[in-house]
């Protein structure tokens, strides 16, 4: 594969305030935790850990931010793919119910440790919209907001006139209001997570890619590609859609599609008072869903899927162009000062998917497009088994490492499905098709 898009073209990285100092690993180090990545699912544990008073160690290839964490939407989206009734009857009365409520609270805890920890981290919370592209789907999502009313959830359906007057477009059939939702700068809210980590005692690293992965006795030998090692009982791998072959076959089990975003010039007020106008961050029902939002800046992205591979000019991203211009047509003729992208991952079931190969190791990996949130929470629980031992406190089972069968095929079948997607402009459609 190319060389992974690089972090600085985006606009979270133009806003972004400055992170904090985690300079490579210059020494042998020991911990009773040992993470790597330093995404939210990674920083998220080594904070919660360092808060309990485990010694904890990060060690991240570039910096802390640079995957998912600091080139996604910045959509705050409480919940998972499936619905409660869905999620109850996948695990069973008790697990379900617990799950349920797990899944319920992920964008509590990241708007809750933005305001906790004084995190520098522009943010509005608003709700979240989707909208629903056909018929069927408008049934779906009336029966989605009514499931999430009757767990105490102030969701609502959103006929045709509310969806339009709500997200500024009259492109879609219906939709569903989640109060829970919001957005953030989601590279501010990365760094944040460093910044509190640090402060709580964890020792982050970046600039330290992991080369070699060893147990020994009951420690394992984690090594830098300086040479340097971090040795400690417990290790946590929490590398998601960047995930190489440090744990045979893991990077085989998920599919790793660039997700693509663009960002206008600041809105005039005119124009911004007709898009969006209350604020709430939005995403559709399409398979390869469309999600968008504006930002602290004033400026509507819009995101989706484009080339499977890694871009190559600014006409990778003109598909996302033309479909602002179709669903508002009011911004046709804006400038696009930003694009960027970066890789998701894409489980079989869309669940995260725990592992623990052998003791002391565990792995944490896909996130389904709602990392911010999902992947935050995951943190906290993983930091809690490990300090606990117990693993009740894991929201979902731990499975084994199965990778996708034909795993390279099933990345070609993506691709052709992408690049259809491209020559429908995306599948926006006029409402009355």
């Amino acid at each position: 594969m190319a060389e992974p898009f690089p972090l600085q073209p985006s606009l979270w990285h133009a806003t972004a305030p400055a992170a904090a100092e985690t300079p490579p690993l210059a020494s042998d180090a020991r911990a009773d935790v040992c993470i790597v990545g330093a995404g939210y699912a990674g920083l998220s544990t080594a904070l919660h850990l360092a808060e309990a008073g485990v010694s904890v160690v990060v060690l991240e290839a570039r910096e802390p931010g640079w995957g998912a964490s600091g080139r996604n939407g910045g959509q705050v989206i409480p919940g998972i793919k499936y619905d409660p009734s869905e999620i109850v009857a996948k695990y069973g009365t008790e697990a379900g119910a617990a799950l349920v409520s797990f899944v319920a609270s992920t964008a509590d805890l990241v708007f809750g440790l933005i305001e906790k920890h004084g995190m520098e981290v522009p943010h509005r919370r608003a709700g979240w919209i989707q909208g629903a592209h056909t018929p069927a789907m408008v049934e779906t999502v009336k029966r989605r907001a009514d499931e999430w009313a009757m767990r105490g959830v102030g969701a609502r359906f959103l006929d045709a006139d509310a969806a339009s007057r709500l997200i500024g477009t009259d492109r879609y059939l219906g939709g569903w209001l989640d109060p829970r939702g919001g957005g953030v700068q989601p590279l501010a809210y990365a760094r944040g997570l460093a910044r509190t980590a640090l402060k709580a005692g964890a020792a982050i690293h970046g600039q330290s890619p992991v080369i070699g992965l060893l147990r020994d006795g009951g420690n394992w030998i984690v090594r830098t590609a300086q040479g340097a090692t971090v040795t400690a009982p417990r290790v946590v791998i929490a590398t998601n859609g960047y995930t190489g072959d440090l744990i045979p076959k893991l990077r085989q089990t998920v599919i790793r599609p660039n997700s693509f975003i663009v960002a206008t010039e600041p809105l005039s007020d005119n124009i911004a008072g007709t898009i969006l106008p209350e604020g709430q961050v939005t995403s559709d029902t399409r398979q390869l869903l469309l999600y968008f939002r504006k930002d602290h800046t004033n400026r509507l992205l819009m995101g989706g899927r484009g080339p499977f591979r890694e871009p190559r000019d600014a006409a990778d991203w003109s598909h996302l162009e033309r479909v602002i211009g179709k669903m508002y047509p009011q911004a046709k003729g804006l400038r696009f000062d930003y694009r960027w992208c970066g890789r998701v991952a894409l489980t079989r079931d869309f669940l995260p998917h725990l592992h623990e190969p052998e003791p002391g190791l565990l792995v944490d990996i896909g996130c389904m497009g709602r990392g911010v949130g999902l992947q935050t929470a995951m943190g906290r629980a993983m930091a809690l088994y490990l300090s606990t031992g117990d693993k009740a406190s894991l929201p979902f089972p731990v499975t084994s490492i199965t990778p996708l069968p034909l795993h390279a095929l099933n990345e070609l079948y993506v691709s052709a499905i992408i690049a259809w997607y491209r020559l429908t402009d995306g599948g926006m459609k006029d409402r009355a098709a």
